[in-house]
């Protein structure tokens, strides 16, 4: 099963991604590795993506996805997949895929950010993320309220296993 753990920068799709991974004894795989470094270089300058820029990431995603699932791996997948049509192309109907979305406000989320070092996120997108936000209504939704641990443990009693 590959589960897709979805949020705005800052909403904790690592930590709580790493934890779940563990809980489940899957594999955890950082979307972001994903980007070309283009994108990485753009985002660390304060610039934000367009669907450009997001094409070859969105289709690397999708590509190992299917190989993930065709090989029958356990794996979570931190990825900020914001809107609707980037999730669609993640999912396109897989079977043996799952959707958490971390939910937070701004502020929350801002204040995560500020605090967190070694990151090549720049806080001035955050706004953009959550402009471009579209929230899922086939996912399992979790607030980001909590640690990281509590957060994983709710994520982890919702799902079809």
């Amino acid at each position: 099963m590959v589960i897709v753990i979805i949020g705005v920068s800052g909403s904790g799709k690592t930590a709580i991604g790493t934890i779940l991974a563990q809980m489940l004894g899957a594999t955890f795989k950082e979307g972001d590795a994903f980007h070309p470094p283009a994108n990485i270089e753009k985002m660390c300058r304060g610039i934000p993506l367009n669907n450009e820029d997001r094409a070859p990431w969105l289709k690397a995603l999708a590509e190992a996805i299917d190989e993930w699932i065709e090989q029958g791996e356990d794996v979570i997948l931190s990825c900020s997949a914001l809107k609707q049509a980037y999730r669609d192309i993640l999912m396109n109907d897989k079977k043996d895929m799952r959707l958490v979305y971390l939910k937070g406000d701004e502020e929350t989320i801002r204040q995560r950010i500020q605090k967190r070092s070694g990151h090549f996120f720049n806080a001035r997108l955050l706004a953009s993320q959550f402009a471009i936000l579209e929230e899922p209504s086939d996912a399992i939704t979790v607030e980001v309220h909590g640690s990281p641990r509590s957060i994983a443990a709710a994520i982890y009693t919702q799902l079809d296993r």
